[in-house]
């Protein structure tokens, strides 16, 4: 049975198999991970996974430098599947949801589960009633996975990561 989980360095190793198994890109935006992010030491890794657990620690606190979010890990019998985050942010480009799944765990429901489980979290987080959640326009799974969760199509904008379908979801 999958599990949201804390970022937590006790699944360094399968954190980095689940990485290593797509490679870096966009989609790591469940796992927010920027290009500077040192994860293969442990020191490096550690005060990533610090960092990830302040922000949820945080979240809803206002600091216009440093906005925060739920960073969550899908787990399963030890196995990192992937990573999904909420942004207590409005971020036009990115929207305020982010996920991503493993390509061995994917076909599973897990998107669409852990998706489900982050909008529970943002009703009780976010004083909004809808979020914008994106995913690459040729994305065809990710873009399903938004609308069996209720996501309604606002549009495609171009973007530095390029076409986006942008789709709202009431929470």
């Amino acid at each position: 049975m999958p599990e949201l989980i804390l970022p937590t360095v006790r699944l360094h190793a399968r954190f980095l198999e689940c990485r290593d198994e797509w490679g870096p890109g966009p989609q790591e935006d469940g796992f927010g991970v920027g290009e500077d992010c040192d994860l293969i030491s442990s020191q490096g890794f550690a005060a990533w996974v610090d960092h990830r657990t302040r922000l949820a620690h945080l979240a809803g606190t206002p600091c216009p430098e440093q906005p925060h979010g739920s960073s969550r890990w899908i787990v399963e019998d030890g196995d990192v599947l992937g990573g999904i985050v909420l942004r207590h942010h409005f971020d036009d480009d990115l929207g305020q949801i982010g996920y991503g799944i493993r390509p061995s765990a994917r076909r599973r429901g897990l998107a669409t589960w852990a998706l489900g489980e982050m909008l529970a979290e943002a009703r009780g987080a976010l004083s909004v009633d809808r979020v914008l959640a994106v995913c690459l326009a040729h994305n065809v799974a990710s873009a399903r996975t938004l609308e069996r969760c209720g996501g309604v199509l606002e549009g495609v904008r171009d973007t530095e990561r390029g076409p986006v379908n942008r789709y709202w979801m009431t929470v």
